[in-house]
């Protein structure tokens, strides 16, 4: 698909509305990073609620919806300011968490696992919710860091719009940074909106992911340790 893409641009030919949905429903993944314009933060969270309320009030206004009524009228700002403050804030650099880490005095140099930590995302080609559980698992190199930290940053790189592998490289990614070391694990199990309540509407399946690296990657017990203890449950 990507090729064809590639091609059909080169030769001038514009891509169809059907193409693209094509191509979300092949869950398309352009790059490891979240796309992102450079100047995607030179705007202020204030101005961007009061354009996203604009905007999608008039969305609203396309769909034939009565704006004067009581319990749609405050709808458009209700949702601008969850898009920017909430659902979608770890788009911006300034929500990240500090993973502030300390002296592993403990000596502990077994295998620590956080696991059923609670995420809500957001699919970047509908617009609709993922949510589910991620386990996450790491060796100390020397320091250890906050449990709730974990959980900030599954949460941080969830509230953006996603493509689950992205997501669940991009934690790991981020916890072998913070930690300082190459033995990381994240498991995903995750419930697709845009798979349930649209399109095949198969309301029982979950997608799994996962990220290994270090000792996880390269040595089978490490990895099946991990795999027992978070032992997948519906």
């Amino acid at each position: 698909m990507k090729q064809k893409e590639t091609l059909l641009n080169t030769m001038g030919i514009k891509i169809s509305s059907s193409t693209y949905e094509e191509m979300g429903e092949e869950h398309v993944g352009t790059s490891f990073e979240t796309p992102l314009r450079e100047d995607a933060f030179e705007m202020d969270d204030d101005l961007k609620i009061e354009l996203i309320e604009k905007h999608f009030k008039e969305i609203m206004h396309i769909m034939g919806l009565d704006l004067s009524d009581d319990s749609l009228k405050g709808t458009p700002h209700r949702v601008a300011k969850m898009y920017v403050k909430e659902v979608f804030s770890g788009l911006n650099p300034k929500n990240k968490p500090v993973a502030k880490l300390f002296e592993n005095k403990y000596k502990y140099n077994e295998m620590l696992v956080e696991k059923d930590i609670t995420f809500h995302s957001h699919c970047e080609h509908h617009f609709v919710p993922i949510y589910g559980k991620a386990h996450v698992a790491y060796i100390s190199n020397g320091d250890v860091i906050g449990l709730s930290k974990i959980n900030r940053i599954v949460q941080y790189y969830s509230k953006r719009p996603q493509v689950q592998e992205r997501l669940t490289m991009q934690i790991g990614n981020e916890l072998k940074e913070a930690l300082g070391t190459q033995d990381v694990a994240v498991i995903m199990d995750a419930y697709h909106m845009c798979v349930s309540s649209r399109g095949v509407q198969d309301t029982n399946s979950s997608t799994v992911t996962s990220f290994y690296s270090g000792k996880f990657q390269h040595d089978e017990q490490t990895r099946l340790e991990f795999l027992k203890y978070i032992e997948l449950k519906k």
